[in-house]
C-alpha cells in the first residue's frame, strides 16, 4: 500500500533504459588551420573530400579539398543509394567515408524510423552534407588545422534554408523513442524547441570523447550575393505525407489524425450559476430555493395554526385539556376492546390509564413481564447460563489471528483490480520493492525558500550513507543478505539504483575535476555524455533522484531522492521474499539510528521508507494507543458507576453507589465482545487492529446506554412494590424500547457488512455480533446482577464489599436507599427544558434551524472527496509521517500505467497487430496512438505520456532501415551490433568493423516483408531475439531490460501472446482525489478503446488495487445507508405498528445522517469504507436517541405539550445522563490518540455523532413531537373494571 512512497522510484523503467544519445557525426569532419585554402564554389565541386586523419578519440577527419566530384563505381553508387536516394551521379565521399557515415547514422535511425518522412529528411541533411556532388555550393570550410602535418577541416558553413530546417524539425518534433516514453528529439536534438536549436546542437564541435561532431559547424541561411554559393534547399516531406506515413502519435497534426474524433472528456460538467459576482453550484442554489420555500410555507402554516387555535381556545376553552388527543382516544376506544394493553394505576384516582399497544408491542410486553418475574426469583440460574454460554464462545479465541497484510485488510477478494493485478503479476512479473531516502534542506527564514541541496558537501554526504548502505548485512536463516544480493539489475551486474551517484558511476573515486560542475553538467547532458552513464549501463534521468525544483531548473533542486529497486516475487512467503524483508529491517534500523543523526547534524532533513514499512507500522500500531483505549474504559466506568447510582449522600454514598454493578456491567461489554471475536476466530475469520481497538470502546459506548436505562426505570418504580414487581414493571417500561433500539443496531451494523472492503465488513461483522450478544446479556445476566444489587443496597451491605453490613441511623434511611425524588436533570428536562421547547417561537426557530443546517449539509456532502490518506492510519510518531509529507512535497512525477493486452494475435492474417503498434501504417485509431492522443489531454486523461511500444521497438528492430539491430551471421544464428561482444571486445575502444562480424546481415530484406511487416513464422522467430538483444549505441532499440517482462513469451509459438503490456505514465498524482479519478479515466479509457478494437484490454498501476473501492463509494454509502434506514424503519414499524412515529423516526435519524456528512464536508474528512461504517453506525447509535423519547411521547396521556413534557422528564434524563453524557466521556479521551484515525474518524465522527444526537433527540424531536406526534395510546378505564390479560389478547 506503499501509494504515494513508490511514485517516485515508478520511473524507474525510464530511466533505466534511455540509451546513449548518439549525435550524428557526418562522415566529412575534421579539424585545422586556415591559411590558403583554395575552394572553388561551383557545381559539381566538393568542399571536402577523403579522410585525412583521426581524432585521439578515433573520430575521422576529412581533407579540406575543393576537387570536383568523383563517379563512384558501380558497388559504391547502389550502397548510396540505398542510403541516400536523393545522391546520383558524381559523389564527394570515398567509400570509407560513406561507411563512417552508414555507421554513425545508424546510431540514429532506431530512434526516427518508426516515422519514415522524419528520417528521410534528416538523412537527407546528412547524406547533402557527406556526399552531394554539388557539396561547394551550400558548404564553405572556414578553418583547417594540421594532424600529423595533414590539413583537416576545423570548422565549416553550412548554408541552408530556413525552408529545410523548419520542414525537417516539423517531421521530426513529435516523434516518440517509446523505451524512453519521451521525444526523440531528447536525444538527437537536446529537447531543441524549434530548428535553429536543433542546428546549434548538431553543429556544437564535441570535445574528446563525447558525442557529437568533431568540428564546428555553423548553419548559416543565406550564402554571400559574392560567393557564388547558394543554400541547400532539397525538398522535405511532411509526417502527414500519405506515402511516408507516420503514426498518429508520431504525427499528431497529420490529415488522418486531425480527422479523428478527440477522445470524450472524462471530467463531469458542473453545472453553476452566476448571480452578480457571485458563481454558485446549482445544487446550492436550488437547496436555497427550496429552504425559503418550506420556511415560508412552514411559518404561514404556523400563523394560520396558531391563530385558529387561538380562537377555539376562547370559545371552547371549558374543553381545552381535551383539546389534544381527546378525539382519537374516544373514536379508538372500541378497536381499544380487541387491543393488548398496559395499565399504569394512579392511587389517588378512581380510575387507571391504559395503554394500547400495537400486538407486537403487547406480547413483548408481556413476555417482559413474566421475564422480570422469573429473573427476579432466579438471578444466579440466569446469570450462570447467559455467561456460560459467552464463555463457551469464547473457547473460539484459541484460533485467534491478527491480519495485518494492507492487500488483505482493504482489498475485497472480488476486486476487479485485484484480479487484475494477479494476472500482471503472473503473467508478466510483480511490480518491484522499493527502498528510498529522501533527504532535503531546509526553508531559509528570510526568504522562505529552501536552499539548493546540489553542493560538494552534500554530495560528499551522500557518498558516506551510500558507504553504509552498502555495508548492510541482514542475517536470514544463517545468511548474510546484501543490497546486492536482493536488488535489481537490468544489465544483469550491477544495482539499478536511482541516485545522484550514480553519474560518479557509485564510485567516490571517480575522476572528475570539479565533483559539483561534473553533475550540473550530468542534469544537461545525461542522455548523451559518456561520462555521465550510470554503473548500470543506463542514462539517469534527473528528475527520478532530484526533487523540490520547476521545470527543468534541477540545479535548484532542494531534495536528493535516492531510490533502491529490489527485486520482488510472487510469494510473499518464499525466501526471496523474506531475504528482502530481513535487509529491509536492517535498512530501516541503520537509518533511524545512524542515518538520521548523521544527515541531522548537516542541518538537513532525512525521511526513509522501506517496502515492509507500512505492514510493519500497522503492527505497532496495534499498541501505540493501548494506554488511550485503557484511559478511555476507565473514564465510562467511573462515569458509570456515578450515574447509576442514587444522588451521593455522605451518610449512605457507601451503599447507594453502584461500582460493583458498573463494572460487572463493564466485565459483560468486554465478554461480549470476546464472544463475538471467539466466534469468528472459530470459523477461520482473521481479526483486524480496528477490531481490537475500536469495537470494545463502541460496545461499552452501546451497551452503557441500556444499562442506564435499565438502572433508571427499576428506581422510578414505587418502593412500596416487592423488588420482582419492580425489576417486572421496569422491564415492561423500557424493555421494547431496549430491543427496538438494539435490534436496530444490529441491523445497521449487519448491513455494514455489504462493504467490500474487508477490513470494514470484518469490523462489521464482529461489531454486530458484539452488540446482539451484548444485548442478550444486558437482558439476562446484567438484569440478574440488578437484582443482587438492589438485594444488597435493600440490606445495607456496602457497595464492591457487600459482606460488610452497616446498621441504619438515619431516618431517611427507612424510606429505603434511594428515595425516589426526581433527581436535579430530571426536574430540568420536566420543568425547564420541556417548557421552553413548547413556546411556539422556540417551535418556529428550532424546526428553521435545523431544515437549514440538514439543507446546508446536504450542499456540502457534495464536497466530500472519496480517499484514505495513508498518514491518517499510522501512528503520528511514525517515521512514515514524515516521509509521506516529503513525498508530497517533492514528487515530480506520477506513476506508470501499463496497458495490458490479452490474447493478442500476432499471425499475419490477423489485424491485431496494426491496432496496437503506431509506427508507419499503423491504423490511426490504434492503441498507442488512442494513448498518444490522450496525453495530449492530460488533464482529463490523467495519461502524460505516449506509451513505451516493446511492438513499435520490435517493428522497427527487425526493420531494414535499422541495420545495426537484427543482424544475422552467416549460419542463421543472432548477431550482435557491432558495438558489443563479440563483434567487439570490452577493451577495443572505439569499436571497429571486426572480423566476427563482418558478414554478418541484416535479418530481412524489404522484399521479405509484407508491408514491412514480419510473417507469423518471422515474427515467432525474431521475438525472443529482441527480448534478449542488449541495447548500445550502434542500437538503442535492444529489447533487453526495458521489454524483459512486458511480453510473455509463454505459449507464444501458437501464434497468440497472452499477456502483453505497454507502459506509460499518469500525471502527478497529489491529493486522493486524484488516485481516483485517475484510475476511473484510465478505465473508462480502456473500455473504449477494447470496445473499439475488439480486443481485451485493462489498465493496470500498483494503486489502483487500493483504490478501486472508491469508484463506488458513494453508491455503497447511500445504499448501506439506505438498507439500514430501511431496516431500522421496518423494525421500528413491525414493534410499534405506527406507520407515523416510525416515519417519524426515519425523518430524525436521515437528518442525523445527513448533517454527520455535512460536519465531514466542514472537517475535511473523507469518504471511505470506514467513514462509510460509521455512517452507517450512526443510524444504529442514532436511534437510541429517538426511539426512547418517542416511546414515552406515545406512551404519555394529555395534550402533545404535555405529553413531550412528561416524555422529557421520565427519559430526557436518561438519554442525556445514560446516552449522551456516557458516549461523550468516552469518546473525548480518544482525542488524545497517537493515531490519527482514531482522531480523525472515531473522536471527531463519534463527537459530531454525539452531539447531532444529543440536539436532535432532545431539541428538534421534541419539538417535532409537539407539533406533529402520534395520537396518545393512552385510554382512560374505569376502576372497577378488571385489567384485561395480555396473555389473553390475540
Amino acid at each position: 500500500m506503499n501509494l504515494c512512497r513508490r511514485t517516485i522510484g515508478f520511473l524507474l523503467f525510464s530511466s533505466l533504459f534511455q540509451f546513449q544519445s548518439l549525435f550524428i557525426v557526418p562522415a566529412v569532419i575534421a579539424q585545422t588551420t586556415n591559411d590558403d585554402l583554395r575552394q572553388r564554389h561551383a557545381e559539381g565541386y566538393c568542399a571536402m573530400y577523403e579522410i585525412c586523419g583521426n581524432r585521439s578519440d578515433g573520430k575521422v577527419l576529412n581533407c579540406p579539398y575543393g576537387s570536383p566530384a568523383v563517379k563512384p563505381d558501380e558497388l559504391l553508387s547502389s550502397k548510396i543509394q540505398s542510403l541516400c536516394p536523393t545522391i546520383t551521379g558524381n559523389v564527394c565521399c570515398t567509400e570509407a567515408q560513406f561507411d563512417t557515415l552508414r555507421a554513425q547514422v545508424q546510431q540514429a535511425i532506431p530512434f526516427l524510423v518508426g516515422c519514415p518522412a522524419c528520417l528521410r529528411n534528416f538523412l537527407n541533411l546528412f547524406c547533402e552534407l557527406s556526399c552531394s556532388p554539388n557539396q561547394s555550393l551550400f558548404i564553405n570550410v572556414t578553418s583547417v588545422s594540421k594532424v600529423k602535418n595533414n590539413l583537416t577541416v576545423d570548422s565549416i558553413d553550412f548554408y541552408i534554408t530556413d525552408a529545410f530546417g523548419k520542414g525537417m524539425y516539423e517531421s521530426c518534433k513529435d516523434v516518440k523513442f517509446g523505451t524512453m516514453n519521451t521525444r526523440a528529439l531528447e536525444f538527437i536534438g537536446a529537447g531543441a524547441k524549434n530548428f535553429k536549436e536543433w542546428f546549434a546542437f548538431i553543429g556544437r564541435q564535441a570535445g574528446p570523447n563525447l558525442p557529437g561532431s568533431p568540428y564546428a559547424i555553423q548553419f548559416l541561411p543565406i550564402a554571400p550575393e559574392s560567393s557564388g554559393m547558394k543554400p541547400m534547399n532539397v525538398s522535405t516531406y511532411s509526417c502527414g505525407d500519405v506515402s511516408l506515413g507516420c503514426s498518429c502519435g508520431d504525427c499528431p497534426s497529420s490529415s488522418v489524425c486531425s480527422n479523428t474524433a478527440p477522445p470524450p472528456s472524462l471530467k463531469g460538467a458542473t453545472c453553476s450559476v452566476r448571480i452578480g459576482s457571485l458563481k454558485a453550484k446549482c445544487v446550492d442554489l436550488a437547496l436555497a430555493i427550496l429552504y425559503i420555500v418550506l420556511v415560508s410555507m412552514f411559518f404561514g402554516w404556523g400563523l394560520f395554526h396558531r391563530t385558529r387555535k387561538r380562537s377555539r381556545s376562547f370559545r371552547m376553552k371549558p374543553f381545552s385539556s381535551t383539546a389534544d388527543g381527546g378525539e382519537s382516544h374516544s373514536i379508538n376506544r372500541q378497536k381499544a376492546e380487541n387491543l393488548p394493553m398496559q395499565r399504569l394505576e394512579d392511587a389517588n384516582e378512581s380510575s387507571t390509564i391504559g395503554v394500547q399497544l400495537s400486538i407486537v408491542q403487547g406480547y413483548m410486553s408481556n413476555f417482559y413481564r413474566k421475564y422480570g418475574l422469573w429473573v427476579a426469583r432466579n438471578p444466579t440460574l440466569v446469570l450462570s447460563l447467559s455467561v456460560g454460554m459467552i464463555l463457551l464462545l469464547c473457547l473460539g479465541l484459541i484460533r485467534f489471528k491478527v491480519e495485518t497484510r494492507p492487500e488483505k485488510l482493504w482489498v475485497g477478494p472480488g476486486s476487479k483490480a485485484a484480479e487484475e493485478k494477479q494476472f500482471f503479476d503472473s503473467h508478466l512479473a510483480p511490480f518491484y520493492r522499493i527502498e528510498q531516502l529522501i533527504l532535503a534542506t531546509i526553508p531559509d527564514a528570510l526568504h522562505d525558500k529552501p536552499p539548493s541541496i546540489v553542493t560538494e558537501e552534500n554530495i560528499k554526504l551522500l557518498f558516506e550513507i551510500q558507504k553504509k548502505i552498502d555495508g548492510i548485512r541482514a542475517n536470514y536463516s544463517g545468511s548474510m543478505i546484501s543490497l546486492t544480493d536482493i536488488c535489481m539489475k537490468p544489465m544483469g551486474q550491477d544495482c539499478a539504483t536511482q541516485s545522484v551517484l550514480q553519474y560518479f558511476k557509485m564510485d567516490p573515486s571517480f575522476d572528475a575535476d570539479d565533483r559539483l560542475e561534473h553533475v550540473k553538467y550530468c542534469f544537461q547532458h545525461y542522455t548523451s555524455a559518456d561520462s555521465c552513464m550510470s554503473a548500470f549501463k543506463a542514462p539517469l534521468d534527473p528528475s527520478t533522484v532530484l526533487g523540490g525544483f520547476s521545470g527543468s531548473n534541477y540545479t535548484e533542486a532542494s531534495a536528493f531522492i535516492v531510490t533502491y529497486p529490489v527485486n520482488n516475487a510472487l510469494d510473499k512467503e518464499g525466501n526471496d521474499t523474506q531475504k528482502a524483508v530481513a535487509w529491509e529491517k536492517a535498512f530501516i534500523q541503520l537509518a533511524k539510528d545512524e542515518l538520521l543523526p548523521m544527515v541531522k547534524s548537516k542541518n538537513l532533513t532525512f525521511s526513509f521508507s522501506s517496502e515492509s514499512s507500512i505492514e510493519e507500522e500497522l503492527k505497532r500500531e496495534s499498541t501505540a494507543d493501548a494506554i488511550t483505549i485503557l484511559i478511555s474504559y476507565l473514564v465510562m466506568f467511573a462515569y458509570i458507576s456515578l450515574t447509576l447510582g442514587d444522588t451521593p449522600r455522605l451518610s449512605s454514598f457507601y451503599i447507594s453507589s453502584k461500582v460493583l454493578l458498573g463494572l460487572s456491567g463493564v466485565l459483560l461489554v468486554m465478554l461480549s465482545v470476546l464472544g463475538s471475536v471467539g466466534f469468528f476466530s472459530a470459523i477461520g475469520v482473521k481479526s483486524t487492529l480496528i477490531i481490537m481497538e475500536v469495537i470494545p470502546f463502541l460496545v461499552l459506548a452501546v451497551g452503557v446506554d441500556n444499562m442506564c436505562i435499565l438502572v433508571h426505570a427499576v428506581k422510578r418504580q414505587p418502593l412500596d412494590l416487592p423488588l420482582e414487581g419492580r425489576i417486572s414493571n421496569a422491564l415492561v417500561e423500557v424493555g421494547p424500547s431496549i430491543t427496538l433500539a438494539s435490534l436496530s443496531e444490529v441491523l445497521a451494523f449487519a448491513v455494514g457488512s455489504f462493504i467490500p472492503m474487508p477490513a470494514c465488513r470484518v469490523f462489521s461483522m464482529f461489531a454486530a455480533l458484539a452488540v446482539l450478544l451484548d444485548f442478550l446479556l444486558q437482558v439476562t445476566a446484567f438484569v440478574s446482577l440488578i437484582v443482587f444489587d438492589f438485594l444488597r443496597a435493600e440490606n445495607r451491605r456496602v457497595d464492591c464489599f457487600p459482606c460488610i453490613k452497616v446498621s441504619s441511623t438515619h431516618a431517611e434511611s427507612e424510606k429505603g436507599i434511594g428515595g425516589r425524588k426526581p433527581g436535579l436533570l430530571a426536574r430540568y428536562m420536566k420543568e425547564v427544558h420541556a417548557p421552553i421547547l413548547n413556546l411556539w417561537g422556540v417551535k418556529l426557530v428550532v424546526v428553521s434551524v435545523f431544515v437549514a443546517f440538514a439543507l446546508v449539509s446536504i450542499a456540502l456532502s457534495t464536497r466530500i472527496e472519496p480517499g484514505l490518506e495513508q498518514k491518517i492510519v499510522l501512528p503520528q510518531d511514525s517515521y512514515l509521517q514524515g516521509y509521506f509529507n516529503n513525498v508530497s512535497e517533492y514528487l515530480r512525477i506520477g506513476p506508470p500505467l501499463y496497458f495490458v493486452v490479452k490474447n493478442y494475435n500476432y499471425s499475419s492474417e490477423s489485424i491485431d497487430t496494426n491496432q496496437l503498434c503506431s509506427i508507419s501504417q499503423c491504423n490511426s485509431d490504434s492503441l498507442l496512438n488512442e494513448i498518444a492522443r490522450a496525453s495530449l489531454t492530460p488533464e482529463s486523461s490523467h495519461i502524460a505520456k505516449p506509451a513505451a511500444s516493446w511492438l513499435d521497438d520490435f517493428l522497427v528492430w527487425i526493420s531494414p532501415e535499422a541495420f545495426g539491430c537484427c543482424r544475422k551471421f552467416t549460419n542463421g544464428s543472432y548477431c550482435p551490433p557491432d558495438d558489443q561482444p563479440p563483434c567487439c571486445s570490452a577493451n577495443d575502444v572505439p569499436c571497429g568493423l571486426s572480423e566476427v562480424c563482418k558478414d554478418c546481415t541484416t535479418c530481412f530484406r524489404h522484399s521479405d516483408l509484407h508491408n514491412d511487416r514480419p510473417s507469423t513464422a518471422q515474427f515467432k522467430e525474431k521475438l525472443p531475439w529482441f527480448l534478449d538483444a542488449l541495447p548500445s549505441a550502434d542500437c538503442s532499440k535492444g529489447g533487453h531490460g526495458a521489454y524483459t517482462s512486458s511480453v510473455e513469451l509463454k505459449g507464444y509459438e501458437n501464434g497468440v501472446i497472452q499477456a502483453s503490456s505497454f507502459r506509460t505514465y499518469h500525471t502527478p498524482l497529489n491529493k486522493q482525489i486524484d488516485y481516483v479519478d485517475s484510475l476511473r479515466a484510465a478505465r473508462q479509457f480502456a473500455s473504449r478503446v477494447s470496445d473499439s478494437l475488439k480486443m481485451e484490454i485493462f489498465p493496470y498501476s500498483v494503486f489502483y488495487m487500493f483504490f478501486e473501492q472508491y469508484l463506488d463509494i458513494w453508491r455503497t454509502a447511500l445504499i448501506n445507508l439506505a438498507i439500514a434506514i430501511g431496516a431500522v424503519f421496518i423494525v421500528c414499524l413491525v414493534i410499534t405498528c405506527s406507520l407515523w412515529s416510525s416515519a417519524i423516526i426515519l425523518l430524525v435519524l436521515a437528518m442525523i445522517v445527513v448533517d454527520l456528512m455535512g460536519v465531514m464536508a466542514i472537517l475535511g474528512i473523507q469518504l471511505n469504507a470506514v467513514s462509510v461504517v460509521n455512517l452507517v453506525m450512526s443510524v444504529g447509535i442514532g436511534v437510541e436517541f429517538c426511539v426512547h423519547i418517542t416511546h414515552a411521547f406515545t406512551v404519555s396521556s394529555g395534550s402533545k405539550d404535555e405529553r413531550i413534557k412528561e416524555a422529557l422528564g421520565t427519559m430526557g434524563a436518561s438519554v442525556f445522563s445514560g446516552i449522551t453524557l456516557t458516549k461523550l466521556v468516552g469518546v473525548l479521551v480518544l482525542c488524545f490518540s497517537r493515531t490519527e484515525v482514531f482522531v480523525v474518524y472515531y473522536f471527531q465522527m463519534y463527537l459530531a455523532l454525539v452531539l447531532l444526537g444529543f440536539l436532535h433527540g432532545l431539541v428538534f424531536l421534541p419539538v417535532v413531537l409537539s407539533m406533529f406526534g402520534p395520537p396518545s395510546r393512552c385510554v382512560q378505564i374505569e376502576k372497577q373494571e378488571e385489567r384485561p390479560s395480555v396473555s389473553s389478547q390475540p
